[in-house]
C-alpha cells in the first residue's frame, strides 16, 4: 500500500533539494529569465554535487533515473520506494525554485531519462556521464509521436538519420540528443526507435535557439539531420520491429518523463501558492480552514479551491512514481498525473497573479514568471488534450485506431 508520507530515507535528500532551490535557483531566477540563452554557470557546481549524491547512493538526481522495468519488487513482497519517487520529490523542490534552471542542469535532461528507461545495461555504462536532450517533436508532428517523419536507414554498421527536430530542450548545450526516428514509415508506430546522437556527429546541425514565453533560462533548439551516420549500437533497446510491442519500448520513456513533468508543475504551483498566501495575509485576507467556503471572502474561497486542486495533482504524481518503483503498469496514472498537474499548475499560477493584483503582474515578485513558466508544463511531453485521450483509451479499453 502506498504511504503518502515522504519516505524516511528520502527526507534528507529532499531537504537538500529544497535548500538548493532556495539558495541557488530562486535567487538566480530573474537574472537568467532576462538573460535568455545565457548559460547559468552556477549550475556546473550544482550538477557536480548532484552527481556526487547519486554516486554515493544518497540521491537519485533530478530526474535522470528512469523507469527500469527489469527491476522487480522485493521477493518478500515488500513495497519499494525507489528512484522514481525520489526523482519526483526532488523535482518538486527544485521547481519550487525555478523550472527553467532545473531544465538547464547538466546530465539531468529528458534524454537522460529516455536512456535510463530503455537502454541496455551495456548502453547505460557507455552513455554514463553525458548530458542528453530529447528530440521528438517535428514541424509536422507534435503530440502524435506516431507521426514521426525523421528516418533512420541501416547502412552497414551505422544508421543514417535524415529529418528535422524542433523544440529540443537543452539542444544547444547538451552533449548528445536522443532522436526518435522511424526505420520504416509504412510500418507505423512499430518502426519508431530512439537513437543517441552525439553533438559532434557529421550531418547534425543546431539550426537556431527559440525565443520563448517562459523557461527562458533553458535553451530550446531546432536541429537538422542530413545523412547523419550513427553507430548501430547507439540504437536504444532492440532493433527488432515488433508490430505488437515495437512502439511500447519507446513509449516507456513517457511513463517516466510524464510524472517528472507533473512534478515540475506541482513544484511551480506550490511556490505561487505560498507567495500568494503571504500577500493575502499582508492585505488582511484570512483563510480559515474551519469555516465553510461560502462564509469566507471570495479571495479566500478561491485560494482554498486552488489548494484542493494542487493536492490532487500532488497525490496523482506520487502514485504514478510509486507504481513504477514497484514494477506495476503506470501508463494510465502517468497520463492522469501529467494532465491534472499540467492543467491545475497553469490555472493556479495564473489565478495567483490575479489574486495578487498589480504585485502579481509586475516584476516585484516571481508570480508573473511562474505563470509564464507553467504554461509549457501543460504542453510538452504530451499536451492536455493528448493526455485526456490516452486516459480515455485506457479506461475504455480502446486502441488508438478505435478512439482518435
Amino acid at each position: 500500500m502506498i504511504n503518502l508520507e515522504t519516505p524516511r530515507k528520502f527526507r534528507a535528500f529532499v531537504n537538500q533539494a529544497h535548500q538548493v532551490a532556495a539558495e541557488m535557483l530562486r535567487p538566480n531566477s530573474r537574472q537568467y529569465d532576462l538573460a535568455e540563452h545565457a548559460y547559468p554557470k552556477e549550475l556546473d557546481m550544482l550538477a557536480a554535487m548532484v552527481d556526487g549524491l547519486g554516486a554515493s547512493g544518497t540521491g537519485s538526481g533530478a530526474g535522470a533515473s528512469g523507469v527500469r522495468r527489469t527491476e522487480a519488487a522485493d521477493d518478500d513482497g515488500k513495497v519499494k520506494n525507489g528512484s522514481n519517487l525520489s526523482s519526483v520529490l526532488s523535482i518538486m523542490e527544485m521547481c519550487w525554485g525555478d523550472v527553467g534552471l532545473l531544465l538547464s542542469m547538466p546530465r539531468q535532461g529528458l534524454g537522460n531519462s529516455a536512456i535510463a528507461s530503455v537502454a541496455s545495461d551495456e548502453q547505460l555504462r557507455r552513455f554514463e556521464g553525458f548530458w542528453a536532450g530529447m528530440a521528438i517533436t517535428e514541424p509536422g508532428c507534435g503530440s502524435d509521436s506516431a507521426g514521426i517523419r525523421t528516418t533512420a536507414r541501416l547502412d552497414g554498421d551505422h544508421y543514417v538519420i535524415d529529418g528535422e527536430k524542433i523544440f529540443v530542450t537543452a539542444g544547444g548545450r547538451c552533449d548528445a540528443v536522443v532522436v526518435w526516428a522511424t526505420l520504416d514509415r509504412s510500418l507505423g508506430r512499430a518502426a519508431i526507435k530512439s537513437f543517441v546522437v552525439f553533438k559532434d556527429t557529421p550531418g547534425m546541425t543546431v539550426e537556431r535557439l527559440e525565443h520563448k514565453l517562459g523557461i527562458r533560462s533553458s535553451d530550446t533548439a531546432t536541429i537538422r539531420f542530413e545523412n547523419c551516420r550513427v553507430p548501430a549500437e547507439n540504437l536504444l533497446g532492440s532493433a527488432e520491429i515488433d508490430a505488437d510491442k515495437g512502439f511500447a519500448g519507446v513509449m516507456q520513456t513517457f511513463d517516466n518523463t510524464r510524472p517528472l513533468v507533473a512534478a515540475m508543475a506541482v513544484g511551480c504551483a506550490r511556490a505561487s501558492l505560498e507567495v500568494t498566501r503571504e500577500l493575502l495575509a499582508d492585505a488582511g485576507v484570512e483563510i480559515d480552514y474551519d469555516r465553510p467556503v461560502h462564509l469566507q471572502t471570495a479571495a479566500a474561497a478561491s485560494y482554498l479551491q486552488m489548494e484542493a486542486d494542487w493536492e490532487a495533482a500532488y497525490l496523482l504524481t506520487l502514485q504514478a512514481a510509486w507504481l513504477a518503483d514497484n514494477s506495476q503498469p503506470n501508463s494510465l496514472q502517468a497520463s492522469m498525473a501529467k494532465a491534472k498537474a499540467g492543467r491545475v499548475g497553469n490555472d493556479i499560477t495564473l489565478r495567483c497573479v490575479e489574486l495578487a493584483g498589480s504585485l502579481g503582474y509586475s516584476e516585484h515578485h516571481l508570480l508573473e514568471k511562474w505563470a509564464r513558466d507553467s504554461k509549457i508544463l501543460d504542453i510538452f511531453e504530451g499536451t492536455q488534450q493528448i493526455q485526456q485521450l490516452i486516459v480515455a483509451r485506457r479506461l475504455l479499453g480502446k486502441t488508438s485506431a478505435e478512439l482518435k
